[in-house]
C-alpha cells in the first residue's frame, strides 16, 4: 500500500516546465548559486554607493597622498589622493556596463547571423560562414582600435559627451568582434532544429523563414543563448580591462578595473611599493570574473539536455 501511495503521490505532482527544472538544477549547484549571490550583492553595493562614488571617484585630497589602508578608508588612497575604494566601486560599474553591453551586441549579431545562415543554406550559408572565418583570422585588438578611430569622433558629436561616447564605442567595438563563436553555435543548433517535425510542419503550412525563426526556433535556443551570454560578459570585462591596461580602453579620468590595475602596476617598484593600488582592483576583477564563470558553468549544466534526461530517468 505504501508503494501505491508513493506512486500516486508522484503522479499527483504537477508537471514541471523546462525552465523550472533548469532553475532547480542551478540552485543545487552550490558554487554557481553562491557566485550568483556574490554578484548580486556586489552590484547592489555598487549602485547603492553610486551617489557617493560618482562625485568622489575623482576628488583629490593631496593631504592624503598615497595613504595606506586604514579602518576609515580600507583601500587607501592613490598617488593623487583619491579614494581607491570609491574608484574601484565606480570603475566596477563601468566595467560591468561595458561587459553587459558588449555581450548583448555580441549575442544579437551572433544569433541573427548564425540563424539566417543556417535557414538560408546553400551559397548564402557558405558566404556568410566564410566571412566569419576571415574575421577569425584578423587581430582582435586591431579591429577594436580601427572601430574606435573610425566611430569615436562621430559618436562624440552625436552624444555631445566625449567620455560617454568613449565608453559606448568601446563596448560596441568589443561586441562587434565577439559574436563569431556565437554565430557558429547558433548555426549548428538551427541546422539540427530545422529538420525537426514541428519546423517541417510550419514550413508546409506556408510559414515564412523569419516567422519560423521567431516563433519556433528562438524558444528552443534560449538555453544556449543564455549560457553564451553569461560566459561572454566576463570575456568582455576582461577584454575591456586589458585594453584599458594598455591605455586604449576607457579614457581617463573615468576609472575601470583595467585602468586602476595599470595605475597599480606603475606604483610597484623596488624602492617602495604602494601595494594597495594594485591589490584591490585586481581582487575585484579576479573575484568577479571567477564568479561570472561559475555562474556560466552552472547555467550550462542546468540547460544541458543530457542532464535533463538523466534526472528525468
Amino acid at each position: 500500500m505504501s508503494q501505491i501511495s508513493t506512486i500516486d503521490d508522484i503522479q499527483a505532482l504537477p508537471p514541471q516546465s523546462p525552465g523550472s527544472r533548469s532553475w532547480r538544477r542551478f540552485r543545487q549547484n552550490k558554487m554557481a548559486m553562491g557566485s550568483a549571490i556574490f554578484l548580486v550583492l556586489l552590484l547592489v553595493v555598487m549602485f547603492a554607493a553610486l551617489p557617493v562614488t560618482v562625485e568622489g571617484y575623482g576628488a583629490q585630497r593631496l593631504s592624503l597622498y598615497l595613504q595606506s589602508p586604514s579602518w576609515s578608508h580600507p583601500c587607501g588612497y592613490d598617488i593623487l589622493g583619491r579614494d581607491v575604494l570609491q574608484r574601484c566601486l565606480f570603475g566596477g560599474l563601468i566595467s560591468f556596463s561595458v561587459g553587459i553591453g558588449a555581450a548583448l551586441i555580441s549575442v544579437t549579431i551572433g544569433v541573427l547571423w548564425g540563424a539566417i545562415a543556417a535557414l538560408a543554406g546553400g551559397r548564402t550559408d557558405n558566404v556568410m560562414m566564410r566571412i566569419v572565418d576571415i574575421l577569425y583570422g584578423l587581430p582582435y585588438i586591431l579591429l577594436v582600435i580601427l572601430m574606435k578611430v573610425a566611430f569615436e569622433r562621430p559618436l562624440t558629436v552625436l552624444i555631445g559627451d566625449k567620455q560617454i561616447a568613449n565608453v559606448v564605442i568601446l563596448f560596441v567595438a568589443i561586441g562587434s568582434v565577439s559574436w563569431l563563436t556565437m554565430a557558429r553555435v547558433i548555426r549548428g543548433q538551427v541546422l539540427s532544429l530545422r529538420e525537426m517535425p514541428f519546423v517541417e510542419a510550419a514550413r508546409a503550412a506556408g510559414v515564412g523563414p523569419m516567422r519560423i525563426l521567431v516563433r519556433h526556433l528562438l524558444p528552443n535556443l534560449i538555453g544556449p543563448i543564455v549560457v553564451y551570454a553569461t560566459l561572454t560578459v566576463p570575456q568582455a570585462i576582461l577584454q575591456e580591462s586589458f585594453l584599458s591596461f594598455l591605455g586604449i580602453g576607457v579614457a581617463p579620468p573615468i576609472p575601470t578595473w583595467g585602468s586602476l590595475s595599470a595605475e597599480g602596476v606603475a606604483a610597484i617598484n623596488t624602492v617602495v611599493s604602494f601595494w594597495w593600488m594594485l591589490l584591490y582592483p585586481c581582487l575585484f576583477l579576479g573575484l568577479t570574473l571567477l564568479a561570472l564563470n561559475f555562474v556560466g558553468d552552472g547555467l550550462r549544466d542546468a540547460f544541458d539536455p543530457k542532464t535533463t534526461q538523466g534526472m528525468m530517468a
